[in-house]
């Protein structure tokens, strides 16, 4: 970058630019402007550097002093305080509650892998099947878990089926874990050509998710997913 920094001044109806060093200025020509536009080009960056490194520094600070993990979130993991606060978290929507409550016909395959308590009352099957639960519990979603959906000839269980909680408007929710497994992969991709094939098109009425060992769901991906689809 050249030396010095950039000036815009008013002069009646028109700009002028000037280059700075502290201590005077320069007139930048209008034919000079290739110069204008790196020295602008250079403020800028200088702000945005200045911008990052105070937000780095205020993650830093709370990353120092903030807990693991929220209290409001430890309070939650507590069987009596789930349930004496499940009320709270009712969808605003009594037709969508009712419908989030009502029966439905389950996932009846490996039942022993269901060992995963959540404030809702589910049974999943894995903490990042938790977190996603918890996520759309908390934010009052209506929502049900491995619930039949009839594609053909084919009943299958999406991991998650959401009503938007303001358009009524249903999506699916499928996990994939193990990522890093190549039959789980393949079937994964079998599964999601199965959707399309009927119309379930993935970012529009699907959401996926995926992780392996070496990268595993986060919380925060899943607030920003919550946040993108449902909370609008």
């Amino acid at each position: 970058m050249p030396p010095g920094k950039l000036i815009c001044s008013q002069n009646g109806k028109y700009q002028k630019w000037y280059q700075s060093d502290g201590q005077r200025k320069t007139y930048i020509p209008k034919a000079h402007r290739q110069l204008a536009e790196t020295l602008a080009v250079k403020k800028y960056l200088t702000f945005l550097l200045a911008d990052l490194e105070n937000e780095k520094r205020a993650i830093q600070l709370y990353l120092r002093y903030s807990p693991v993990q929220k209290k409001s979130q430890q309070l939650l993991d507590f069987p009596e305080y789930q349930k004496l606060l499940k009320p709270y978290f009712k969808p605003k929507n009594e037709e969508l509650y009712e419908w989030s409550n009502a029966s439905y016909e389950k996932n009846s395959n490996y039942p022993e892998q269901l060992i995963h308590n959540c404030i809702s009352g589910n049974i999943v099957r894995s903490k990042s099947e938790t977190m996603i639960d918890t996520s759309l519990f908390i934010h009052k979603i209506p929502f049900r878990y491995e619930c039949a959906l009839t594609l053909g000839e084919a009943t299958i269980y999406p991991d998650f089926t959401i009503c938007h909680p303001k358009t009524g408007e249903v999506y699916y929710w499928e996990h994939f874990g193990l990522m890093d497994n190549p039959t789980y992969s393949k079937n994964a991709n079998l599964k999601l050509q199965q959707y399309a094939s009927h119309g379930i098109i993935p970012t529009i009425q699907l959401i996926t998710t995926y992780e392996t060992k070496q990268h595993p769901l986060t919380a925060e991906k899943i607030e920003k997913i919550v946040e993108e689809y449902f909370l609008d």
